[in-house]
């Protein structure tokens, strides 16, 4: 008999197998009474009823939630390390003047050593309070903050995708940020070469991934992204990661989406990293999307560039709390849906106030009940789970490691005691309850979603591991 490690009891939930979005009801695996068994080696041998737990485990040590649940681990798609310290900073305007006056200034202070190494810690030690296992992280600028990035998640024990913030043009609050288009291709190199699948040499089974990042296509330049694009060709199938920003703040003239089709004479804005980023959207370089690639926000997009996501694989980040905070507007979810796009969830941390999945959740279940006209929906509970969980490991290409409690895949899970929150202890002992088992499950995992906050989260383990905060 192989080795095996644990037994943890507890109301399972998670969306099992490889669902679409639609499918996700019918794929929601609700154990009240369940079992969740890990091998030594940090994978799940078998989940099912604790009743019917095979004699084979029997012997195993069993942590009991006694009456709590257990999760997958959240998937965080869109959360920026020096941004720590900035959630709901307060400088007027909307993105382009929030960057101006709060993150370029803030994003600046991680060129000490000290302060990003404390930062390092802080923004580590806030996942892991989130449960939040697996996060692709938008980066400091400077090399000594992301090699603290990357050995704080090392020494903690989470899974992190990151690359540092690409800038070679922008504006006197950036300057300290910004770089030649040489030095910014060296830099990407260099953190390439040091950290990615640095645990393991595989990207397939390594915690500690590369992406290439740049800020968003008014921070680079036609060279920049020529550079960027031959760069990814020579990467692209070691499982390097693309990720950046897409139509967020769409004020007419002035704003984002405005301003980068009128420095590139785009058609669109995801032209730009299609590699169509010469006047009339004429290819300049190589596409930079594909299924390892994650754009940020995507809340203006027109019916082509979300037909050309789905058609490249790409994924949506979608940051609903953020996006309320600078007021650039609601993704329209059924519309971005209905293309095949597959959305993932992005706490956006700092303008998103949020580092807990299930509250960026929460936004996003209220933003789309108000969205105008028929566009208006409720999402369903197991729709909710799926997009913090399963939805985040497909768009970081990892839906075979983890996303859900399947057997064989990492042990990445969350233990979830409500006494340890009492306003979410009290919703799941008194709120109302139908007669009927499937609605009444519903119930509990949308009571559960909505209330639950950090204190609650008792156990957050990356194939089997507890993670162990800084």
């Amino acid at each position: 008999m192989q080795d095996l490690g644990h037994v943890y009891l507890g109301h399972v939930f998670h969306v099992s197998g490889a669902p679409s979005l639609a499918e996700a009801p019918a794929h929601l695996v609700s154990l009240p009474q369940g079992a969740l068994v890990t091998t030594a080696q940090g994978t799940i041998a078998w989940v099912g009823r604790a009743a019917d737990l095979p004699t084979d485990f029997v012997s195993l040590p069993v942590t009991d939630t006694r009456g709590g649940f257990i999760l997958p681990g959240f998937v965080d798609t869109h959360i920026h390390f020096p941004q720590t310290y900035s959630t709901d900073a307060s400088g007027g305007g909307q993105l382009l003047e929030w960057l101006d006056n709060c993150v370029f200034p803030a994003e600046t202070r991680l060129q000490n050593e000290e302060f990003a190494i404390a930062i390092a810690r802080e923004f580590t030690r806030r996942r892991v309070m989130a449960g939040t296992t697996s996060a692709l992280v938008f980066g400091s600028a400077f090399p000594g903050a992301q090699d603290a990035l990357f050995a704080e998640s090392e020494r903690a024990g989470l899974r992190l995708v990151s690359g540092r913030g690409i800038q070679t043009v922008g504006p006197d609050s950036a300057r300290a940020l910004l770089t030649s288009e040489g030095t910014a291709i060296d830099l990407v190199q260099e953190e390439i070469s040091r950290w990615h699948a640095h645990d393991t040499g595989d990207s397939r089974t390594a915690l500690l991934q590369v992406a290439i990042v740049p800020r968003f296509s008014l921070s680079v330049t036609t060279k920049t992204l020529t550079a960027l694009g031959e760069l990814y060709d020579e990467v692209r199938g070691d499982g390097v990661y693309f990720h950046s920003h897409l139509n967020e703040d769409n004020r007419a003239g002035t704003g984002e989406i405005d301003v980068v089709k009128s420095m590139y004479q785009v058609e669109h804005y995801l032209d730009t990293y299609d590699g169509r980023f010469l006047p009339g959207s004429a290819m300049g370089g190589s596409s930079l999307l594909g299924r390892r690639s994650i754009l940020a926000h995507a809340v203006h997009c027109a019916d082509d560039e979300l037909m050309r996501l789905a058609e490249t694989g790409s994924s949506i980040a979608h940051c609903p709390t953020s996006q309320q905070f600078l007021g650039s507007g609601t993704m329209p979810w059924t519309r971005t849906t209905n293309f095949g796009v597959n959305v993932a969830l992005g706490s956006d941390v700092g303008a998103g106030d949020e580092w807990l999945m299930s509250r960026v959740l929460n936004d996003a279940f209220k933003v789309h009940r108000s969205e105008p006209g028929d566009q208006g929906l409720s999402l369903s509970p197991a729709a909710l789970l799926f997009t913090a969980t399963l939805a985040g490991a497909r768009a970081l290409d990892m839906e075979e490691r983890y996303g859900n409690l399947d057997v064989g895949k990492d042990a990445d899970f969350l233990l979830i005691d409500p006494d340890k929150w009492e306003p979410l202890a009290s919703v799941l002992a008194h709120g109302i309850r139908a007669d009927d088992a499937a609605t009444a499950t519903d119930q509990t995992l949308f009571a559960l979603l909505m209330a639950l906050r950090e204190p609650a989260i008792i156990g957050v383990f990356v194939r089997g591991r507890r993670v162990s905060t800084p």
